[in-house]
């Protein structure tokens, strides 16, 4: 399978004062998953196998729900190429 590049933005519907905390358990989640990720103000994109990366969101989204949250909208984008795409070969050049 290739590398592909999986964003995920995560609302999850609880008062304002509790959103916060809900993404940075959400950052925690795909931090300990090993993958290479980038978190961004308004969506962390992680760089892994597919399967792995739909992994993630999924328990993201159980994250949100066991935190309490009524419900959660969540965006997902897919960026795949059957030879692979790497964050670094979008973003690479802009870096410092």
């Amino acid at each position: 399978m290739p590398v592909v590049n999986v964003a995920l933005e995560v609302l999850p519907v609880v008062p304002e004062d509790r959103l916060y905390p809900i993404v940075d358990k959400v950052i925690a989640l795909i931090q300990a998953s090993g993958v290479k990720y980038e978190v961004g103000p308004m969506e962390t994109t992680m760089e892994g196998e597919l399967d792995e990366l739909l992994e993630i969101v999924k328990k993201a989204q159980e994250l949100c729900i066991n935190e309490g949250a009524a419900r959660v909208v969540s965006l997902v984008k897919i960026d795949y190429k059957p030879e692979g795409v790497t964050m670094a070969e979008k973003v690479g050049k802009y870096r410092r």
